[in-house]
């Protein structure tokens, strides 16, 4: 099986994610090549793109799988350029969970494991858990087949026919998701398995055209695009301070994916 793992990246040049995973290829600007190139001297595996198509998230990542697949990958992994680690729990005794990291050595055969589950289900796109708190990981269901997968880690299989929506750059994830459910009936999320990134708190990346207002028209986007039955504005009060008043939005929406699963 052959595995191509990438992370796309843009005006951030030091590259967390190689440390931890020193195959992975890092796709940029050609104007900032010689930059990357620099800032990353222990790899060789910085790809320059032509000019255009870094900037949007959506046109690289369509650029990544069109041209890794087209390579010969049968599965392709893309993650974000600041992935430090994947972790998973276990059990610790009669309560509680110990956490333990894949370590790089394991990374591939660990892609390759879930990524031959994912087929033998039908799936063509999996990925982990998005939150990393223990109460997070579901014991009793280990993996999903409904569930919203996380823009940080998302893996495709060889015939996938899904592609980014190059209007939704900042709710890509939720639509991609939902293009698979609505195309194969079926995604893979392992709750076991959780990443550790830094959304949100670093310069460049989606962080360079990230506002209120577009957060908002992205939203609204979204919910136009599959309809408010699936797609809902999160107003949960989570500060438990019984307030009255009206919660303002989460940029996160609520999908509700009418389809049998777990």
């Amino acid at each position: 099986m052959k595995i191509s793992v990438n992370c796309p990246s843009y005006k951030r040049p030091y590259v967390e994610t190689l440390e931890y995973l020193p195959f992975c290829k890092v796709w940029v600007c050609e104007t900032e090549y010689e930059e990357y190139v620099k800032a990353n001297p222990s790899f060789a595996q910085i790809v320059p793109c032509k000019k255009g198509i870094q900037g949007s998230l959506c046109r690289i990542r369509n650029h990544i799988l069109r041209t890794e697949f087209e390579n010969g990958a049968d599965v392709v992994l893309i993650i974000d350029d600041d992935m430090n680690r994947v972790c998973y729990y276990e059990d610790e005794g009669d309560y509680g969970y110990v956490s333990n990291k894949v370590m790089t050595d394991e990374f591939i055969p660990f892609l390759e494991k879930y990524s031959i589950m994912a087929m033998d289900i039908g799936a063509k796109f999996w990925g982990l858990n998005v939150n990393y708190d223990p109460q997070a990981y579901r014991h009793y269901s280990p993996f999903s087949t409904v569930s919203y997968i996380g823009g940080p880690f998302q893996c495709f299989i060889r015939g996938n026919e899904c592609y980014y929506d190059e209007d939704l750059p900042l709710k890509e994830d939720y639509d991609m998701t939902l293009q698979q459910l609505n195309k194969y009936r079926v995604v893979l999320r392992l709750n076991q398995f959780h990443y550790y990134v830094k959304q949100a708190k670093q310069k460049g990346g989606c962080a360079a055209y990230r506002n209120y207002d577009r957060e908002m028209q992205q939203l609204i986007a979204l919910q136009k695009k599959w309809g408010s039955d699936i797609v809902r504005f999160d107003r949960t009060d989570r500060s438990h301070g019984l307030k009255k008043e009206k919660v303002q939005i989460d940029f996160n929406p609520v999908i509700l994916v009418p389809i049998k699963g777990i």
